[in-house]
């Protein structure tokens, strides 16, 4: 019966060699296969400005992860609208929001705009038409939340904007373009609110005082009678002619007094174009919003649906505005809510609200969870000022970059030249344990910054510097490990296995120690320091990865050599340059033999 084979003393140091061969040459096809073969560069390295923005509020507990996180889409949004390509906004830490502009953006515009705090306002619709198109946009059919074409409006309803002026195809769309959205009070339908007792004819009930959409969408010579809705105030006429809302820049620019009509842009478009409106004095501030959150519609199967809750002066307010504005007809039916100067929404009034108000217009849950983060920003008493603001030229970034890779480089001949003089033949295993752990970073670091958003600025570099210390540390602690077995006069096989659980315990304290310094760093710091962190502890566990599974199989492989396994001169483990002693079994036995001769003279 043929018996099994023993697991050999020395391990399958093979095994762990081909899984760190696999996993590099994968993570280096990956690299290769997506395209992200180079480190996303920071701004300090690649130019550009770095605004750090702190919150601050009066209540603690305004500032969390969901008010910042709001707060971050607002300046994304803002950034985008100054015609920015590539800048990113994110969190960092509990109150701080980094803002990175590449290299040609406007520093000082960028700098005005991302610190200043988000208004949010309620404002009356007076007017609106598409902005920026060459033709009539194509009626989409008759939209939710419409009062229904049998409604009978009240004897005392009067139509102020409808006479005269020349209506534009209804359009279901998200904006509330026509009435596209409705604003009730909540707990009631919107078709209820517009076909009760209460004073709010719909486009459709108003008889012969307003047109009905043509069957045919008009020409191009039509467009400037027909495409305006509502009446433009004389103040705003020129600057409601001119603006065109498809330009970001114009977008962005478009600002006014709180007590005053004011001319804005649609944030979206819809129907591939953007909307540009007339729109009254502020009647409700965002500040007065104590509460607003997306629902699902379950009475009448609309869909999601917003709810919102004021607090007393804001609920007096609504009250007022919103009876005032469910007697018109639309668009100056519609309340619109202007979000830094664009509007979000401009959902139609049904009927006069004196409580908690419910937005609806068919949206998806996705929409209704915008909208009402929006409406929610409002309410939050958030601040931000700039902690810093950093400017780098492209060409001291390309300086800083080549100044990094140099100071690397002198460092890893350093140490290359100190382990082929000191250690010699296994000098050669510490090299080829850093262009492994070289490797590795690399490709890791290229798919973070595809993946995460991860940059690679100066202290990063810096951290990649320092983690060519603490690789080259593993080594000499390894190697120093089996030289102390060898002076005991161990042969180098059980040497080798000898030296490893000690240095073994060695090196994971120490890995440990970096590692968790590294991990308190990148919690406690904010900006660029992070980047430091976060290099010197991806590296620190690296370093663990390569010692264990490159290093220590591929030293216990070459033990088996003669070149190693002899002593040869050139092999750093010489037993007569280390000064070995005489083997501890052999010496144990002549003292044995001796103290027996001994015994018996």
């Amino acid at each position: 019966m043929a018996t099994p084979k023993s697991r050999p003393r020395d391990g399958y140091p093979g095994r762990a060699l081909a899984l760190i061969l696999v996993v590099t040459v994968g993570l280096v096809a990956l690299m290769f296969g997506t395209g992200n073969t180079k480190p996303r560069l920071g701004i300090d390295l690649a130019g550009g400005t770095s605004i750090t923005l702190t919150a601050k509020s009066s209540d603690p507990k305004a500032v969390n992860k969901a008010s910042m996180d709001i707060a971050t889409g607002i300046i994304e949004r803002r950034v985008n609208g100054m015609g920015v390509s590539e800048a990113e906004v994110q969190t960092q830490g509990d109150n701080t929001i980094i803002v990175n502009i590449p290299k040609g953006g406007d520093r000082q515009n960028a700098a005005d705009q991302v610190g200043t705090t988000a208004k949010l306002f309620f404002r009356p619709v007076l007017a609106v038409a598409p902005s920026g198109v060459t033709a009539a946009p194509v009626p989409s059919g008759t939209p939710s939340g419409a009062a229904s074409p049998g409604a009978t409006p009240s004897a005392g309803a009067t139509t102020p904007a409808a006479a005269g002026t020349p209506s534009a195809p209804a359009s279901a769309t998200k904006q509330g373009r026509a009435v596209g959205e409705a604003l009730a009070a909540e707990g009631a339908s919107p078709t209820a609110a517009a076909t009760g007792a209460s004073t709010a004819p719909s486009a459709a009930a108003t008889g012969s005082a307003a047109p009905s959409a043509p069957a045919t969408p008009p020409s191009a010579a039509d467009l400037s009678a027909a495409m305006t809705q509502g009446t433009v105030p004389p103040e705003l006429a020129a600057a409601f002619a001119a603006v065109d809302c498809s330009k970001p820049e114009v977008r962005a620019a478009q600002t006014g007094p709180e007590d005053k009509p004011v001319v804005a842009c649609s944030q979206k478009a819809e129907n591939g174009y953007y909307e540009k409106l007339a729109l009254g004095p502020v009647a409700v501030k965002g500040s007065d919003v104590s509460k607003a959150q997306p629902s699902l519609d379950t009475q009448t199967g609309a869909g999601w649906q917003v709810q919102l809750q004021f607090n007393g002066a804001g609920t007096d307010a609504f009250s007022a505005v919103t009876g005032k504005l469910a007697t018109q007809t639309p668009p100056n039916n519609q309340f619109a809510i202007v979000l830094d100067n664009q509007v979000v929404s401009h959902p139609q009034v049904n009927g006069p609200i004196a409580g908690n108000a419910v937005i609806t217009g068919r949206f998806t849950q996705a929409e209704a969870q915008d909208l009402s983060n929006v409406l929610g920003y409002g309410a939050l008493p958030l601040e931000f000022t700039k902690s810093d603001i950093t400017t780098v030229s492209p060409a001291l970034g390309s300086d800083q970059l080549k100044a990094g890779l140099v100071a690397g480089l002198i460092g890893m001949v350093l140490v290359v030249a100190y382990s082929l003089i000191y250690y010699r033949g296994l000098g050669l295993v510490s090299i080829a344990g850093l262009i492994v752990s070289a490797i590795l970073t690399y490709s890791i670091m290229s798919l973070l910054g595809a993946g995460i958003g991860f940059a690679l600025n100066l202290p990063a570099v810096c951290g990649a510097i320092v983690a060519i210390g603490i690789t080259a540390d593993s080594f000499i602690v390894y190697f120093e490990r089996i030289r102390d077995e060898v002076r005991e006069g161990a042969p180098l096989r059980p040497a080798v296995q000898r030296a490893w659980p000690r240095a073994r315990r060695t090196i994971l304290v120490s890995d440990f120690v970096s590692f968790l310094c590294a991990a308190v760093l990148y919690v406690v710091s904010v900006g660029k320091v992070q980047g430091f962190a976060f290099t010197l502890g991806l590296t620190t566990a690296l370093d663990v990865v390569v010692i264990f599974l490159f290093t220590k199989p591929l030293i216990t492989v070459l033990a088996r050599r003669k070149f190693f396994l002899n002593g040869h001169p050139w092999s750093g483990l010489d037993p007569k340059r280390l000064g070995a002693r005489p083997p501890l079994r052999s010496s144990r036995r002549r003292s044995s033999s001796s103290s027996a001769a001994v015994k018996e003279a």
